[in-house]
């Protein structure tokens, strides 16, 4: 029989039959008040909590976690708030807004609220981290007994549109949760307006000034939509009376005080034993675990419909609703089938964050049959129960977690159902908590056994997001690199055994004539003469102390401005070695063990995505730092930027910072460097033998196909002219001599303006134009830059700032012995400018000092 049950019923909620509010015993003995609407007390009870944050507990009635209610009312209150928000934006913002809701209260509170707005999607936060799906933001609930919060959407752009945000939560209290939520989204995602729904707004002035302050710094609009509105008064010392309480009646066979001879009319009188915790909160004595045979319980298979998320944790769309809908009536009819055919009053049981779908369960139960339909789930908090008609937590149930926690085992709750005088408990998991801690001697079925006739289990099969392509973890030394495995990971694939290289004229003919990319190939490894190994060594012990103090810099910079735990991902090859440094003075300095990975990017092709989806499933985007050696121009800080930007319109992944750390910057390219002068670093003197024996990265289509990462060679065959190690040491070695320097300095710089200038990228444009080449490509300025060109281009000519030092011993040796000639400039910006031959074929040979017509 169909009973006409919708939404907007069975609205009104009274305090029990006796006139006794269920907030009456703590309000007396601690003294806290609830003021302003005159619903509250329909709506709120008042508990004790188990947190030594805060000593009460809002106990809602009408929420369907901690008080069993009809499911009518629980669902009617979210769906009216959503309609609400609707006819408070209206159709159109409605239809680019996105709900989201808050574990583990408000997760099915979130979904009603979604589905009287009707037009958005949903997704709830959770505590329950999913391999393989990257978190697109997190947040803490700073009074919680569990604070961490995650958000793993199924679809990454789900947060990448600017329609309203609509945040769901029971009770409005302080405004710090959603303060933390809106401040790590904003950051991320920024919006024009977000809209707070909650059951009850209990901030005091003081705190709704503080929202109203934070959306005026934020520059967007927040709107507030609760059913009712009051606050909560609490005097002093109430969080120690608390824990008084807390502990003189949660101590074993304690008792209630004077509770009346009559319980509430809701609960019939408790069954012995009722608290049935170890720590009995209630009046009598814990019922012990129980031993010997089991009860039985039976299955009910709901044949829930294939594919359809059993929740919001990873989103819920619109879509989902109308399957959903469609598919209740069947499941409800299986349910009410397994039921005893005598059962008149029956509680259906969800889990944890599993509210809205046991909700929805026993909302079309309660609407189809005659059944007296009860709701609530199980719960993490921890709270007093006291068997009294004052008090909203009269019984408690207590088991062991049954869905292998991410924070480790520990005890759940149901509350207010031992004693509730239900002829069936109808318990509702995800197939992630049909565990056997679920079916043990003390888990949650032998415990609902104790207390009513008969158990049923309805699981519902956990929804997990079809995994992306799984990418391999870094590479790692001695198998690749001789670096050791700590000192970094590389996100590449090992592609030593592939002929890559070519002569550098036939390279340099067909990448300027467009034949070919220059990361499709690979120069042919240029060998040092002894002369030249003399002159890194010179320099190296020269300027060792020197790089020590920028890479302090530059690493006390990254530590108090990016991150105090930043995630160290270098551009290979130059930025490797620097990394390395970095991650050893963080070490040296903080006694942090940083992560470091070493990533591809190419000019014109921008960074490698595969290693940007890698990065972001194992750590925080916002963590990461992108680490080079120095810039020149500029073009790969250029690069780095739209690259992103177009990985987050592509992935919905954000939060990597474009920002690029690095040793020098003569190009003043970039805020985040260690000095901005052009001098020698040795790393750039050489090639693989400075940069653990791996060449600069290759991205050829036959070679690297969609799902894999960059490739590089590993020169094995190099380890005896290897001098990777050897540079890191010798500069890590003089890190104490100055640490002071440095820090002083990181600390002058953090407080000046240090934003680009840009005037490298200034310079080189005027040098291409004065010496017609105009082609800023074929102009590499600076040390570092000049000497790649020396090693692996065809170089035409260097320009060298005049009285240039020793800085340019290696760079005139190279030219000698290229047959380059060195040309000095007075007022060039760099120590030297390295230009490539304009216009390359090979009959143009010269080093004549002309452009080669084509």
């Amino acid at each position: 029989m169909e009973k006409a049950v919708n939404e907007g019923e069975h609205r009104e909620v009274r305090d029990d039959a006796d006139g006794v509010w269920s907030g009456s015993w703590v309000a007396e003995r601690l003294g806290v008040e609830l003021a302003g609407d005159g619903r509250l007390t329909g709506l709120l009870g008042l508990a004790l909590r188990r947190n030594p944050k805060r000593a009460h507990l809002l106990v809602s009635n009408v929420l369907g976690k901690h008080v069993p209610q009809s499911p009518s009312v629980v669902y009617g209150y979210g769906v009216e708030l959503g309609r609400r928000v609707r006819d408070l934006l209206g159709d159109d913002e409605a239809r680019r807004a996105v709900v989201l809701g808050y574990a583990e209260t408000a997760t099915g509170l979130g979904h009603s609220v979604a589905d009287g707005l009707g037009l958005a999607p949903y997704l709830h936060s959770t505590r329950r981290p999913v391999a393989g799906v990257t978190p697109a933001g997190g947040f803490e609930e700073s009074h919680s007994h569990a604070t961490s919060h995650l958000l793993l959407p199924e679809d990454p752009a789900l947060f990448t549109g600017d329609g309203p945000l609509v945040l769901v939560d029971d009770e409005f209290s302080t405004g710090n949760t959603v303060l933390n939520t809106v401040r790590d989204l904003h950051t991320r995602y920024p919006r024009r307006r977000y809209v707070v729904v909650a059951l009850v707004d209990m901030r005091s002035a003081a705190d709704a000034g503080r929202l109203a302050d934070f959306a005026e710094e934020i520059g967007a609009r927040v709107d507030l939509v609760a059913a009712a509105s009051g606050t909560v008064r609490l005097p002093e010392g109430v969080l120690e009376k608390g824990q008084e309480l807390v502990a003189r009646y949660g101590s074993e066979g304690s008792s209630a005080g004077a509770a009346p001879s009559r319980p509430v009319a809701q609960f019939p009188a408790p069954l012995e034993g009722a608290a049935d915790t170890p720590l009995s909160g209630a009046r009598g004595t814990a019922r012990p675990a129980p031993t010997g045979p089991q009860p039985e319980y039976e299955r009910i298979d709901l044949h829930w419909p294939a594919d359809l998320p059993d929740g919001a944790r990873h989103g819920f769309t619109p879509a989902h609703r109308a399957r959903l809908e469609a598919a209740l009536p069947a499941m409800a009819a299986r349910i009410a089938e397994a039921l005893p055919h005598n059962a008149r009053r029956v509680h259906i049981l969800g889990f944890e964050e599993l509210m809205y779908a046991p909700l929805r369960l026993a909302r079309e139960l309660e609407r189809t049959t005659d059944i007296e339909v009860r709701y609530s789930t199980t719960t993490r908090s921890p709270v007093l129960a006291v068997d009294d008609p004052g008090y909203a937590i009269r019984t408690r149930l207590a088991f062991p977690a049954h869905d292998d926690p991410a924070d480790g085992p520990g005890e759940r709750y149901a509350y207010n159902v031992a004693g509730a005088g239900f002829d069936a408990v109808v318990a509702v998991v995800d197939s992630a908590a049909d565990t056997p801690a679920l079916h043990a001697p003390d888990g949650l079925l032998s415990r609902l056994a104790a207390h009513t006739p008969r158990v049923l289990l309805a699981v519902i099969p956990s929804y997990a997001p079809e995994r992306p392509s799984m990418l391999p973890e870094p590479l790692r030394g001695p198998a690749f690199s001789s670096y050791a495995p700590e000192e970094v990971g590389w996100l590449l694939q090992d592609l030593s055994d592939v002929t890559l290289e070519a002569p550098t004229e036939e390279r340099e003919e067909a990448i300027q004539s467009g034949g070919a990319h220059y990361a499709e190939s690979l120069p042919v490894e240029y060998q040092p003469t002894e002369q030249y190994q003399e002159l890194f060594h010179a320099a190296l012990k020269e300027s060792a102390a020197r790089i020590a103090q920028a890479v302090g810099v530059v690493t006390e910079t990254v530590l108090a401005e990016r991150s105090p735990r930043p995630v160290l991902v270098s551009l290979a090859r130059a930025g490797t070695p620097v990394g390395i440094l970095m991650r050893r003075w963080a070490r040296h300095r903080h006694g942090l063990d940083l992560p470091h990975y070493a990533v591809s990017i190419v000019r014109g092709r921008g960074i490698d995505a595969n290693a940007l989806r890698w990065l972001a499933r194992h750590h925080d985007p916002r963590d990461v730092v992108f680490v080079d050696g120095w810039t020149g121009k500029g073009a790969i800080t250029r690069e780095l930027a739209q690259a992103l930007e177009e990985f987050e319109k592509s992935d919905g992944i954000t939060g990597f910072d474009p920002e690029i750390a690095v040793l020098a910057d003569p190009g003043s390219c970039v805020r985040t460097y260690g000095t901005r002068e052009d001098f020698l670093i040795p790393s750039a003197c050489l090639n693989s033998t400075v940069s653990g024996l791996i060449s600069r990265t290759v991205l050829r289509a036959d070679l690297v196909g969609p799902d894999d990462f960059h490739g590089a060679k590993f020169y094995r065959e190099l380890a005896g002219t290897d001098v990777s190690v050897a540079f890191l040491d010798a500069v890590s070695a003089r890190f104490p001599e100055v640490t002071d320097a440095a820090c002083a300095q990181a600390k002058e710089l953090l407080a000046t303006d240090r934003s680009p200038t840009w005037e490298g990228w200034a310079a080189v444009e005027r040098i291409s134009e004065e010496y017609a080449i105009h082609d800023v490509n074929l102009v590499k300025p600076g040390v570092g830059e000049t000497t790649r060109v020396m090693l692996r281009r065809v170089p035409w000519k260097v320009l060298a700032r005049a009285g240039a030092g020793s800085d340019l011993d290696h760079v005139r040796l190279l030219a000698e012995q290229r047959g380059v000639p060195v040309e000095e400039v007075d007022g060039l910006p760099y120590t030297c400018v390295g230009l490539i031959h304009p216009k390359y074929t090979r009959g143009a040979t010269g080093a004549d000092g002309k452009a080669v017509s084509v």
